[in-house]
């Protein structure tokens, strides 16, 4: 015996409609304090964040004509003060379970600071030579 298939345009309906709620609650899920996290998936939010903070800030840094190393301590204050608020205030997740405040503060700092210095570098020597 033959099972039907559905009509493919009700098949593509409903399959868009679960990709677009499944997208709304992945992204609602990083900013509500009461969805569970494994230490997987927080670090993993925690790197990327840091990651958009770096291009943005080094975009920015370099656009607007900022040298020195005032403006890369400013950038690690930013980045560190950012990331504690988020899992600190914003999700109010215990960081004991995590590996405690250094493991969480320094997810994903070397990459997210490279990104930075070259965005940064680029930017300027393009805009600004």
């Amino acid at each position: 015996m033959r099972k039907t298939k559905p009509s493919s345009s009700s098949s593509k309906q409903s399959r868009a409609q679960a990709q677009q709620q499944n997208g709304h609650s992945k992204l609602a899920r990083y900013f509500d304090p009461e969805a569970s996290w494994d230490k997987d998936q927080l670090l993993d939010a925690v790197h990327w964040i840091r990651q958009v903070l770096g291009l943005a800030c080094g975009l920015l840094w370099g656009a607007v004509p900022l040298v020195g190393a005032v403006w890369i301590a400013l950038f690690v204050a930013i980045s560190t003060g950012l990331v504690y608020w988020y899992y600190a205030y914003l999700l109010k997740i215990d960081e004991e379970e995590f590996g405690g405040h250094g493991a969480l503060l320094q997810e994903g700092m070397f990459a997210s600071f490279t990104l930075f210095l070259l965005s940064w570098t680029l930017v300027y020597s393009l805009v600004h030579f």
